[in-house]
């Protein structure tokens, strides 16, 4: 049975946050072949080195469930714990070259700006039109992300005019925040828009994001399910999940 369609109404909410990546901009998967490349080639020196098997990064699990939407140095950490690999942390502004947790964090880095320098950025059609008909309707909008790229990523889409309040990962920096699924991203973006979280809306593809939705004490909970993980999403909290903003279109 299909699940009914709840309206993002100007009467229950004031707000809606959109995560980049995946939501507003079809760049979510240059960042897991970024992650893949990184890792993989991590991995295979590892192995050389080392005489232990390679296991290469798996792009439909480990993506999904140790880097997707995280901070990137959290997204490193997280997926080498999960393999019983521990590194030293290093410093922010390691070399890509550097074999510890920053420095394989800005190796993705380089990668995904290379990418974005070459192929571009394209916007889900749905989205913007979701984000029109919130805009003509009174709501206030942010993009909250974890990514340093958000500001290049918006001007070369041409959206760099759509939304109030960004929160990205140079924000994460300054202001020392948690990132997903911490709420801390989320809760300083209905901050900086005057917003109640309890009156706005969290949109997001990654389940971490969705955590942090849900950990936040949101609204309403939006996972869009762009890799067919509808049910997923709704055992991590979401409240409501499509496969396009497009759904929601008056």
């Amino acid at each position: 049975m299909r699940q009914h369609i709840r309206r993002v109404s100007r009467d229950q909410y004031d707000a809606v946050l959109f995560d980049l990546d995946g939501v507003v901009t079809d760049t979510a998967g240059l960042h897991a072949k970024c992650w893949k490349q990184m890792f993989d080639e991590y991995l295979q020196k590892r192995s050389r080195h080392s005489g232990e098997a390679f296991r290469p990064f798996d792009l439909a699990a480990d993506y999904r469930l140790y880097v997707d939407g995280k901070p990137r140095f959290d997204g490193v950490r997280d997926f080498l714990r999960s393999r019983g690999i521990q590194l030293h942390e290093g410093n922010p502004d390691d070399p890509a070259e550097v074999e510890t947790v920053c420095g394989l964090g800005n190796r993705k880095n380089d990668l995904i700006n290379q990418i974005i320098a070459d192929v571009g950025v394209e916007p889900y059609q749905g989205t913007v039109q979701f984000i029109h008909q919130l805009r003509r309707n009174g709501f206030k909008i942010a993009v909250v992300t974890s990514s340093h790229n958000c500001t290049a990523v918006l001007q070369i889409a041409q959206l760099d005019d759509f939304f109030e309040v960004r929160v990205d990962g140079d924000t994460i920096d300054a202001q020392g925040l948690s990132g997903k699924p911490a709420p801390d991203t989320f809760l300083i973006a209905a901050k900086l828009l005057g917003a109640d979280p309890a009156r706005s809306v969290v949109i997001e593809d990654a389940i971490s994001g969705v955590q942090a939705g849900v950990n936040g004490n949101f609204g309403l909970v939006i996972g869009i399910a762009h890799k067919g993980n509808t049910e997923e999403l709704k055992r991590h909290g979401a409240h409501l999940v499509v496969q396009d903003l497009a759904e929601l279109l008056d």
